[in-house]
């Protein structure tokens, strides 16, 4: 479940993070041999089209880079610090930016591993782990003789890394230790990590430090539409937050960060309009100046280490869109050399020389690039694909709107089968983000390429409520879930009816999450309108869900309380709408996937409703993971998972395999 009221868009929708039926109802076939003309058409559709199993898909090797606030070049620079899941299981590695074979560094089997932050002067490391995905992450150090040291100790510590002190001597982590609802901050020496408390946290977010360590910057959620800044001057006596940006009404401000010179802040802002714009706030004179504004959200800024460079991303239409410029000179720099894509986690170099960055497209996953900021000339570092893909098998996503029942545009990421064709209708399925407040965005999705590959189309829909088109947009279905949002969902059928490539008897819903409780509430309250539904950990009884959030989500626990309902004041409603209570109700197939350890969707939410459906005689199949939490990251279970939807689907939905 993601949370709404957060300002700055993230990729969102994690990678589930985050398919062909040959029938037909033309009523006036080609008199002359139909039968054989259907046969030939299928052999060729075979014969260009082929099919690849769950465990081809997800034999992809995913990466990602070392924390946006630490170093992903090693000292020397000829290393890269990644994260991948090569062995099955998320661990780090040092990548040479030469393109030769990567050199693990940590080799869990169990546990997801992730990169964290190069040393500046030396070559040890900082990463993070949970526990089979209970997000009680700690913080190790990995010394240069490879040995390693939890940094934040403690059986229900949640940690996190801040970023390093421009001395290179100090680096700053996020604990909670001292309080389960609040995350302090600590300064640990490079050196001997020793470590000191800078900032106990009174119940605020903590976002950033300045890079010379005088300054803490806090976000303070008042609802889901409204949100301050704090700066806290740690050179002060009291240390006391003080407010950046006193307001009327409901306006939401985030945190991009502090620049390099620590003379500004970046911060995120809806005052001046329907999308967010980027402003900087001047820490000596308190004046507030326009950074960046578009068409749609500013979804980050970020700079280089000297911080020469700028980097602003847009969300445009579920697409990210970057422009780098320099500082120095006010000129864009020229990202054209790269392949086309869709770019994140932009990582310099010490010196600026080079940029790596991750690339991803609708037919391939994320690939680690290198780009030299001189010559333009960029080095591709990783394949991520599996060899055994031909990418041309693979189909690229459009940009869909649909109307919903007042007329409201819903825009959507839809995904055709090759093969489909009004001679050969599809089953298709409305897939549902997580949230509440998530967005559907274009990019590579093993589970959904895998679903079209097999036949069926996929609409990715971004119900009202969404996030990237407009904060009216965003905050139309507020203590409306499950009602207005849902009819979105409802309307999503319908439009897919109207295609004549769409089998509109055959038409499923599936999502994760907040959209694993949207399945649920269609299947209960729109009893008629699909015709399967698959359930991944999603919310089913939002009093429990709402009264048993994890504790480090106090900070925004008011917000989301006014986005969703507060258990004490609204308890009527949240029952109302909560599908468990309504599950006699159900009476369509349905398959519900969940991990055991989820902190945010407790498994009590899925065994409960699986009883309660299975109770109606209604077909439930379940598969429990125990070694996962809120999304799954082992690639083992990504794949018991995604051939458990194909298998129900084609049983339940395509009507291919007998019960």
């Amino acid at each position: 479940m993601k949370l709404k009221f957060l300002p700055i868009i993230s990729c969102i929708c994690f990678a589930f993070l985050a398919g062909c039926d040959t029938s037909s109802t033309d009523s006036d076939p080609t008199p002359e041999a139909p039968v054989a003309v259907d046969q030939k058409a299928s052999a060729i559709e075979a014969e260009e089209f082929p099919t690849y199993s769950a465990e081809v898909f997800f034999k992809n090797t995913s990466y990602s880079m070392a924390n946006w606030k630490g170093n992903a070049f090693a000292s020397d620079g000829k290393t890269i610090l990644l994260s991948s899941d090569e062995s099955g299981v998320f661990n780090v590695y040092a990548m040479p930016v030469d393109g030769s074979q990567p050199v693990a560094l940590t080799d869990s089997t169990a546990d997801a591993t992730f990169g964290v932050s190069y040393f500046p002067n030396d070559g040890r490391l900082l990463f993070s782990r949970d526990n089979g995905g209970n997000e009680l992450s700690h913080v190790f150090v990995r010394e240069a003789d490879g040995s390693t040291k939890d940094l934040t100790p403690g059986e229900n510590v949640k940690a996190s890394f801040m970023g390093w002190s421009e001395s290179e001597k100090t680096f700053w982590l996020l604990s909670n230790e001292r309080d389960s609802k609040a995350f302090d901050v600590y300064a640990y020496s490079a050196e001997d990590y020793s470590r000191e408390p800078i900032f106990e946290n009174p119940g605020y977010q903590v976002s950033d430090i300045s890079p010379n360590g005088r300054w803490v910057a806090l976000v303070k959620p008042r609802t889901s539409a409204d949100s301050d800044i704090y700066l806290i001057d740690l050179k002060s006596a009291d240390k006391k937050p003080v407010l950046i940006t006193e307001h009327e009404g409901n306006i939401s401000y985030g945190v991009y960060g502090f620049t390099k010179d620590n003379a500004k802040l970046a911060y995120s802002t809806d005052e001046f309009g329907e999308f967010v714009q980027a402003w900087t706030y001047d820490l000596s004179s308190g004046d507030k100046s326009l950074l960046q504004k578009a068409d749609w959200d500013v979804s980050f800024v970020t700079f280089s280490p000297s911080g020469r460079y700028q980097m602003v991303g847009i969300n445009d239409d579920a697409l990210t869109k970057v422009t780098m410029y320099d500082t120095k000179t006010g000129e864009k720099k020229s990202l054209a050399s790269l392949p086309t894509g869709n770019p994140s986690q932009f990582r310099f170099n010490k010196e600026e020389s080079q940029l790596a960055l991750r690339l991803l497209s609708d037919r391939s996953p994320s690939d680690i690039y290198v780009l030299g900021m001189e010559s333009q000339k960029h080095t591709r570092l990783t394949t991520s694909l599996n060899p055994e893909i031909n990418e041309a098998n693979l189909v690229d996503s459009s940009i869909v709107r649909y109307p919903s029942f007042d007329g409201l545009e819903i825009p959507s990421v839809f995904y055709k089968p090759k093969a489909a064709s009004a001679t050969n209708k599809v089953p298709a399925l409305v897939f549902v983000h997580g949230g509440p407040g998530g967005q559907s965005r274009r990019g590579y999705s093993a589970l959904i390429q895998h679903l079209v590959n097999h036949g069926y189309a996929v609409l990715a829909a971004n119900n009202r409520g969404s996030s990237g088109y407009g904060k009216t947009f965003f905050h139309m279905d507020d203590k409306r879930h499950g009602e207005v949002d849902l009819q979105d969902i409802v309307y999503a059928r319908k439009y897919l009816e109207t295609l004549d490539w769409v089998d509109g008897d055959k038409i499923g819903v599936m999502g994760g999450s907040y959209g694993g409780y949207m399945v649920a509430a269609a299947l209960a309250f729109e009893p008629d309108v699909f015709d399967v539904g698959v359930n991944i950990f999603g919310v089913t009884n939002w009093e429990r869900t709402l009264t048993s959030i994890p504790p480090w989500w106090e900070a925004f626990k008011e917000a989301l309380y006014d986005e969703m309902g507060d258990p004490a004041t609204d308890l009527e409603r949240l029952r109302r709408i909560s599908p468990l209570f309504h599950a006699k109700n159900i009476t369509k197939p349905l398959l519900v996937v969940q991990g055991a350890n989820d902190p945010r969707v407790l498994q009590v939410e899925s065994d409960e409703l699986v009883v309660a459906v299975r109770a109606n005689n209604v077909p439930v199949d379940y598969v429990l993971f125990p070694d996962e939490g809120h999304g799954f990251l082992k690639k083992e279970n990504r794949i018991i998972a995604s051939e458990a939807y194909l298998k129900f689907l084609d049983q339940y939905l395509k009507g291919d395999v007998k019960p």
